[in-house]
């Protein structure tokens, strides 16, 4: 990215951008400091679920998280590491849609496959992932306070 711009600026300048991410939130899918990912502007329309997209939060944070359920109002939204659903994202939060990743040096679209069927199992298996997570968690938080 250019210095000095913001992720709305340069997508609407070049209309797609290629970045590397920054935090563990989207793993297994996109490694910290290893892969990137390719995004597209939004356009005018509503996302899909199971849409990875760029949104922001005030005053400026930029999240990039899968859309895990479309409502008329917004958008409930989930990063594929997290426990903590997001709600109250609308259209006008949304920067930009991946259309694709690149990992070990091997570009990949969200069109393949295999993509596809992970995105699928990943929406799906979300609410026993996050029950498993919570426990896990729970255990951990036990086992500091008996040592």
């Amino acid at each position: 990215m250019i210095e000095g711009s913001s992720f709305e600026d340069y997508l609407e300048k070049y209309g797609s951008l290629t970045y590397t991410n920054v935090g563990t939130s989207m793993l297994p899918l996109i490694r910290q400091g290893r892969d990137m990912f390719v995004l597209q502007k939004k356009g005018l329309g509503r996302c899909q679920k199971g849409d990875v997209v760029l949104y922001r939060r005030p005053p400026d944070k930029y999240i990039l998280h899968r859309i895990i359920g479309v409502r008329p109002d917004g958008y409930v939204i989930l990063g594929d590491n997290c426990i903590a659903k997001e709600y109250g994202i609308h259209d006008e939060d949304i920067i930009g849609v991946m259309t694709g990743f690149v990992r070990d040096g091997k570009q990949h679209s969200v069109e393949d496959i295999g993509y596809r069927l992970y995105s699928v199992l990943w929406i799906y298996t979300a609410p026993i992932r996050i029950t498993a997570k919570k426990g896990l968690l729970k255990i951990r938080r036990l086992t500091k306070r008996n040592r």
